[in-house]
């Protein structure tokens, strides 16, 4: 177990833990431990430490009914300034109160921000990993990537709507589908994974994500990377 060192902010006790996780997660718990931030993506924090420290929740459920491990994900609202409309793993902007960036700062982040997006109960979440800081350069954001497994399940729905458009999970079955996988190729050339799920496109930095732990997890399939869907310059 991993308790988080500083005392700022709030008196959350954040820790990571890998203690009593299901064992299809054990590839994730392995993932975390030995991917390299150059594995995960091309775009890293600035070397000078600009940019916006921030989080990411990336919660893996028990689906019902039969569906497996899940993800959960939200749609962010049309109206926002950034992002608007995207598909998207609940998370935000560090605050002061949660703490250092470099220490339990994220981890209380993605936790705080997953609650007031989504209405999770924090209190029924086991945060077990981090990913390597990554980079939004169109945002600015510097991303921390949390892993959590939903131990204890509550309902969750928009908190928000100026936020947020709609909360849903994707089954991890259906993200390794190879029908459900497609590349998206911005105006500006740049091309990656995407997933159409859930009445959804998910794209961008979430997608990346997902393919990345599809991928060192074990999970990926062989999928058409030729099957396009264009992007226009409002994404």
């Amino acid at each position: 177990m991993t308790r988080a060192s500083d005392t700022q902010g709030d008196t959350r006790d954040a820790m990571l833990s890998t203690e009593g996780l299901p064992d299809w997660l054990d590839p994730v718990v392995r993932a975390v431990g030995t991917v390299r931030p150059t594995q995960l993506s091309r775009f890293l924090p600035p070397a000078d430490g600009a940019g916006r420290q921030s989080a990411v929740l990336i919660l893996f459920g028990e689906g019902e009914g039969g569906r497996g491990p899940e993800l959960l994900l939200m749609e962010r609202a049309g109206t926002l300034r950034s992002h608007a409309g995207q598909p998207a793993f609940p998370g935000g902007a560090l605050d002061p109160e949660d703490g250092d960036p470099q220490g339990a700062g994220p981890l209380r982040a993605a936790l705080r921000e997953a609650e007031e997006e989504t209405g999770l109960d924090p209190a029924g979440v086991q945060l077990f990993g981090a990913l390597p800081k990554l980079y939004i350069p169109v945002s600015e954001f510097v991303v921390t990537p949390v892993l959590a497994w939903w131990r204890e399940p509550t309902p969750v729905g928009v908190v928000d709507p100026n936020e947020t458009a709609r909360v849903f999970t994707v089954p991890v079955a259906d993200l390794a589908d190879p029908a459900n996988r497609v590349t998206t190729v911005h105006p500006s050339g740049h091309k990656g994974p995407a997933f159409l799920v859930e009445s959804a496109l998910v794209w961008g930095f979430t997608a990346g994500i997902i393919d990345r732990l599809l991928h060192f997890a074990g999970w990926e399939r062989p999928w058409d990377r030729d099957k396009q869907v264009p992007l226009d310059w409002r994404s």
